[in-house]
């Protein structure tokens, strides 16, 4: 097949990208960096999004049969916020179907909430009511938190227990979260788009559940460290990541961003698509976890040089 994927020099498009690869479909990429270092060598072709320009975005797409969508935002900047991100993706939505694309497979997040204050979450919501209004058959995968070798969360979260001697905890930190491998969420995503069914929505969560104390203690434990685990008001906790931020030259988190864990928002009450646990690949990659501060703002600003691996 000729499959699109939507920033496949990017986390997880690339493992997207590599298994259709590996598959034997002839792949595209539409991306906001065409000349980021390329991982995928010349099999692959990447073409800008040109939202603005309906007409190059349809024509990019035409003779594809299926399209993978990673395309979002994390947090609002000068340059990206989540509203215009919901108008990206719906001026891609219609492009696809103007192209006469088959099938899209679309990555949202667990708890999409079109009524919620949070923007993440309520654009979210507003892309995946513009994918059904699109009228192509498709399928919504809702991950929570993805970890891998590009990952920046819990790397960040290893490198902090590495280079602080104390770590802050959200609150009581008992909320839960349910992260999923980056490749497990691939595999999905490339099986859903390649083979046709009907309408539907998947919770893409991993194996293990945790609540976020429950995560930095293993994460603390299997690295061999002694730290100490305080319990901050959400408030204290942000101000402490935004000063340690302004240091690394990063958006570390987001108010939103801590209140949407805190509303239990990474966690649903669904059975696992993922197989790969978190606990064991921590334990894989515990001698360079964390090693390197990750920066999701170099990789925002920085459109030519390529994701550096932990």
């Amino acid at each position: 097949m000729k499959i699109a994927v939507t920033g496949a020099f990017g986390y997880s498009g690339r493992y997207i990208a590599r298994r259709l690869l590996d598959g034997g479909h002839s792949v595209i990429t539409l991306t906001n960096s065409p000349a980021r270092e390329n991982p995928l060598g010349q099999a692959i072709t990447a073409v800008g999004f040109n939202f603005d320009e309906p007409e190059r975005l349809t024509k990019s797409l035409k003779g594809v049969e299926a399209l993978i969508n990673t395309y979002w935002v994390r947090f609002d900047y000068a340059t990206f916020t989540h509203r215009q991100a919901v108008v990206n993706s719906g001026a891609l939505f219609r492009a696809a179907r103007d192209a006469g694309v088959g099938r899209i497979v679309h990555v949202s997040i667990t708890n999409p909430d079109i009524n919620s204050d949070l923007g993440y979450f309520r654009g979210k919501a507003q892309v995946e009511l513009a994918l059904e209004a699109s009228g192509i058959s498709h399928c919504i995968l809702r991950p929570a938190v993805l970890f891998g070798k590009e990952d920046i969360l819990i790397n960040n979260i290893a490198w902090s227990l590495r280079h602080l001697p104390v770590f802050a905890v959200f609150g009581s930190g008992e909320y839960r979260l349910q992260p999923i491998h980056v490749d497990d969420l691939a595999a999905v995503a490339v099986a859903r788009a390649t083979t046709p069914g009907a309408n539907e929505i998947v919770n893409a969560i991993g194996p293990e559940t945790f609540t976020y104390r429950q995560m930095v203690k293993l994460i603390k434990a299997t690295l061999g460290l002694r730290r100490l685990l305080v319990g901050v008001p959400p408030w204290a906790g942000y101000w402490g990541t935004r000063a340690l931020g302004r240091i690394m030259h990063d958006v570390i988190i987001t108010r939103e961003e801590i209140r949407g864990l805190m509303e239990g928002r990474l966690y649903v009450d669904a059975p696992p698509l993922g197989t790969t646990k978190l606990s064991q690949w921590i334990e894989k990659h515990k001698e360079i976890l964390g090693r390197r501060y990750t920066s999701e703002m170099a990789r925002r600003v920085d459109r030519v040089v390529g994701y550096q691996c932990n």
